[in-house]
């Protein structure tokens, strides 16, 4: 079987290119060619087009995949695991792809390390209902930001201003709703205080341009596509996330974390004080420890360093050394096994 690039690129849903650059040392053992495997299907749920999940997913299922057929590294072709064809799903965010996870609609998926925690542990929004235990974690990512975008000049300094406006909390089984109504409940508001909806990030921008929704609430890596094309259209704000409300986020739930989005980050926006946690890349137990040991060493080649730098901003900040940070459930078996390794963890 032979699959041209047009078709790997297709298949995998990849925004970038693949680096020509040959494997680092010491990974040959990972990467070796076998043209004779039969294709190994894996599937990685990320979050809306507008995210930041989908473009890094992209990245990643292109660095991961070596279908069988493919030129040899070394000639200027795949780089990832022999027989492997990664691709990259749009979803509803974090809840719903714990959930596919767990079910084994998909292999792997990212969501924020609170929504893994309490998928993990049966809390939170997944109170009553049975722990998501075959939860595993293949690294940290990067920290993901609270983002409450509103219209510049709508007289909303503080989430309580929110009060009888039309807000967006995403979709219900985004991360992002999960986490707004801890938000919400730090300052003093409930959900039915709203002209609440729940729509995607690029609905939200939509709406926001044409003025029928004043506010949004979006969890994502800056900056974030969704927020810069709205900005870049119509004059925004951030919505601060400071006070006593955020030191009572933060001492209640630990995977928060204080934060700023730096000036500039978005045409016109300011400095913004805000709340951050991280994003981390999750799989099923199920999944074989060896296919998961090659994932990973792949995701720490360079040639998948530079893919995820290319891919968006945030995949700057995808680094060894924050790999096991923060991890909110255990590592996979080939996760730990590859970290052990290569002296990542003791």
């Amino acid at each position: 079987m032979h699959l041209s690039r047009r078709s790997l690129l297709r298949a995998a849903g990849a925004l970038g290119l693949a680096a020509s650059a040959g494997p680092k040392p010491g990974a040959a053992a990972f990467l070796a060619q076998n043209s004779n495997k039969d294709p190994r299907f894996f599937r990685i749920a990320t979050g809306s087009l507008g995210g930041v999940y989908y473009p890094i997913g992209s990245a990643l299922a292109l660095a991961i995949s070596n279908p069988p057929g493919s030129r040899p590294c070394d000639k200027g072709g795949s780089c990832g695991v022999p027989g492997l064809l990664a691709s990259a799903q749009s979803s509803h965010g974090s809840v719903a792809n714990v959930q596919a996870i767990a079910s084994g609609a998909v292999d792997s998926g990212f969501a924020q390390a609170d929504i893994a925690y309490a998928a993990y542990t049966g809390t939170g929004p997944f109170r009553g209902k049975p722990a998501l235990t075959s939860l595993r974690a293949i690294a940290n990512l990067y920290p993901e930001h609270v983002h409450v975008v509103v219209r510049k000049g709508a007289s909303v300094a503080t989430v309580r201003d929110l009060r009888g406006r039309a807000v967006s909390l995403d979709e219900i089984g985004s991360g992002t709703f999960a986490s707004a109504q801890l938000i919400l409940d730090a300052y003093g508001l409930r959900e039915s205080d709203l002209k609440a909806q729940h729509i995607p990030s690029d609905q939200a921008v939509q709406r926001m341009k044409d003025g029928t929704l004043d506010a949004f609430f979006f969890f994502a890596g800056y900056p974030a596509p969704a927020v810069t094309e709205l900005a870049n259209a119509v004059a925004i704000d951030l919505v601060p996330i400071v006070g006593e409300a955020a030191k009572r986020l933060r001492a209640r739930y630990k995977f928060f974390s204080a934060d700023i989005v730096p000036v500039g980050t978005y045409k016109g926006v300011g400095r913004t004080e805000t709340l951050a946690v991280g994003a981390q890349w999750l799989v099923s137990a199920n999944v074989p420890e060896a296919l998961v040991r090659d994932i990973t060493a792949v995701m720490w080649t360079p040639q998948t360093q530079q893919a995820l730098e290319k891919s968006h901003p945030k995949g700057r900040q995808i680094k060894m050394e924050t790999a096991l940070s923060g991890l909110a459930v255990p590592l996979h078996p080939g996760a730990e096994r590859y970290y052990r390794d290569v002296g990542a963890l003791q």
